[in-house]
């Protein structure tokens, strides 16, 4: 792969992942709803799902799923459905800042903060289009497929930490400013809003 190729893929990438979607929206409102560390559990998640699609993708799956109409369908509405649920239960739920006492407590929130993330990110249908459409592109035939993959996917990889790590901490600047009981509330009615109306969006999402 040239260099300049690469190049061109990386900050392709990287404006595709800041670009305001479902996995901006769960990591800036679990930094204002939680925490900067609980927000890097999500954006860890977010980035071994692209991993796995980086998998996929060589062994053929992601272009089986998007062959069938079944396949694709089932997949970006269980992205709605996750979508809705976790902006539902940001709605509904109460605060969630209690300390973690506990090894195992810790445990706890991290799998649950990395499989939101993870979970979020697989079915996302954008995510699919994206594997399939413009990762062809960069790759070249006439050269060992795995070391190219391993290359694109460690810098999609390294891009998901940095870029979504940006969102969150300035999400968690916003939930670190003094603010009154009610305004904290609002602010976490806000993102548990927005996540439901990605959820919506992304109902609207066809190939």
């Amino acid at each position: 792969m040239l260099f300049e190729s690469f190049l061109v893929f990386f900050f392709t990438t990287m404006i595709i992942i800041l670009s305001p979607g479902p996995a901006v929206l769960i990591v800036v409102s679990t930094a204002v709803s939680n925490s900067l560390r609980q927000a890097f559990y999500v954006i860890l998640g977010i980035a071994v799902a692209d991993m796995s699609y980086f998998v996929m993708s060589a062994l053929g799956i992601v272009a089986l799923i998007l062959a069938s109409d079944v396949l694709f369908t089932t997949i970006k509405w269980a992205g709605v459905a996750y979508l809705t649920y976790l902006g539902l239960r940001t709605l509904f739920s109460s605060s969630d800042l209690t300390p973690v006492k506990t090894k195992q407590e810790k445990n706890k929130k991290f799998l649950h903060f990395f499989v939101s993330g993870y979970i979020l990110e697989i079915s996302n249908p954008k995510a699919l289009l994206y594997f399939s459409a413009l990762l062809p592109q960069f790759i070249d035939v006439s050269e060992p497929m795995i070391q190219q993959l391993l290359v694109l996917g460690g810098a999609v990889f390294v891009l998901d930490i940095i870029c979504y790590s940006l969102y969150a901490y300035l999400g968690s600047s916003t939930s670190a400013v003094t603010f009154s009981t009610k305004t904290k509330r609002l602010l976490k009615r806000c993102s548990g809003g927005l996540l439901v109306l990605a959820g919506i969006k992304m109902a609207t999402f066809a190939r």
